[in-house]
């Protein structure tokens, strides 16, 4: 009887079964052990003689007709192979969403969770966070089973990814990633909290956590009197000017003034600790990092503006003769926004924030500076610039120069900028 697997894989040889192949191959080796090793054959006589061409069996017409079988057999058996990994790779693409949510198989399970997640937790995205961030807090909260599920999630969609804004959001434990991103990019999931934005005055601090928490400002000031019990290191001689770290905050419920300001010093304090910042420098690189930020955009090289400050304080007989000559300390002595009147800088003298009539740093910061402004001030860019301007309020270009009479230069492009956008100068 023929082989079935044979017969399916390369259909019927010449044999009618597998005794009648057994057989003639039996014959065939009878036939061969009848020849000499030279191909020949024997006469009655037992003379050699000249073999015989063209019969059936005979090597000449037998070797091609086996390697015809061989060949037909592998392509028969390639198109087999074809068509079940076909049919295989057809059931993997179909049956792989299914399969990838059961735990412990392969598939998206051994990087993500199938959702939709379980319980609550909390997470919170502070301003600046990179998406790398994200997705480790994610991670280490039980939120998503590795960075990866978000960060796959986050970059298939850039330009939401961009959009998420800092603030506390509740989520579950065990989610996708993609279910994950869906909440943060949301701004309606973000939980009730307080924005407090780079460069504010502690007076403007305590009148927005007074609107957002309906606690009174006299709250906040009260608290902000009392050193020991908000935190405040002592170099900072009781002022909290400086230290209330701008963020997004969500406070614990019934948070009470004082215990929001200890909060936000503690995060100033880590800061520059973080930076590497000793204790007894940390006043003065607050002071100076508050003044960068009262100067600069967001495009500025903060660094460059830092080196500024440090070369006019260093030299005493330089350019400025020592003088920080800063327009935003003047708007803090008299708490305006904006560009002054000649007024106003005349009545900005008597206060020891003018930094056009007080030589060196003013008493202390002038706003609560971002973690940039900090770590420029705590790690200046190297050069030797005496000034600098911005000449493009739509793109921030701002130029530094080592003499005044290239920063004159520079001023003839601002004035040409602001000739050609009176309005945006107006402002500024």
């Amino acid at each position: 009887m023929t082989d079935p697997l044979e017969h399916a894989l390369f259909g019927e040889s010449e044999g009618d079964d597998f005794p009648r192949r057994r057989d003639l191959k039996r014959a065939d080796l009878k036939r061969r052990a009848a020849k000499n090793d030279r191909g020949h054959r024997r006469e009655p006589n037992g003379e050699e003689g000249p073999r015989r061409q063209g019969k059936r069996g005979d090597t000449k017409h037998e070797a091609p007709r086996r390697r015809g079988r061989s060949v037909r057999r592998f392509v028969i058996l390639t198109l087999v192979l074809l068509l079940v990994g076909g049919a295989g790779l057809a059931a993997v693409t179909v049956l792989r969403p299914l399969v990838s949510k059961i735990p412990g198989f392969g598939g998206l399970s051994d990087t993500d969770y199938p959702g939709p997640g379980e319980g609550q937790v909390q997470i919170t995205v502070a301003k600046g966070q990179t998406g790398e961030e994200i997705a480790t807090t994610l991670r280490d909260n039980g939120v998503t089973k590795t960075r990866t599920a978000y960060l796959q999630a986050a970059a298939a969609d850039p330009a939401a990814a961009a959009l998420i804004r800092p603030g506390t959001y509740s989520m579950k434990k065990q989610m996708s990633g993609a279910d994950a991103f869906k909440v943060l990019i949301n701004p309606a999931n973000a939980l009730g909290g307080v924005t407090l934005p780079e460069g504010l005055w502690k007076s403007e601090t305590f009148a927005r956590l007074s609107q957002a928490t309906g606690i009174p400002v006299a709250d906040y000031e009260a608290a902000a009197k009392d050193p020991a019990a908000i935190g405040l290191p002592e170099v900072a001689s009781g002022n909290v000017e400086g230290w209330l770290s701008p963020t997004t905050y969500e406070f614990p419920d019934k948070a009470t003034a004082t215990q929001q300001l200890a909060i936000m010093v503690k995060r100033t304090a880590d800061e520059l600790t973080k930076l590497g910042v000793p204790a007894d420098h940390q006043q003065r690189v607050l002071t100076l990092a508050s003044i960068i930020e009262g100067e600069v955009n967001a495009h500025t090289d903060r660094g460059k503006v830092a080196r500024v400050l440090e070369n006019r304080l260093d030299n005493v007989t330089g350019p400025t003769a020592g003088f920080l000559q800063m327009d935003s300390t003047r708007n803090y002595a008299l708490k305006k926004r904006g560009n002054l009147s000649a007024a106003d800088a005349q009545a900005a003298k008597a206060s020891p924030y003018d930094t056009y009539t007080h030589k060196g740093l003013p008493p202390g910061p002038i706003n609560n500076p971002s973690f940039a402004s900090i770590e420029a001030a705590a790690k200046p860019t190297p050069g030797n610039w005496y000034y600098f301007v911005t000449v493009n309020f739509d793109t921030g270009e701002t130029l530094f120069a080592e003499t005044l009479a290239e920063q004159e230069r520079n001023r003839a492009q601002l004035t040409a900028y602001c000739k050609a956008n009176p309005d945006k100068c107006a402002a500024k």
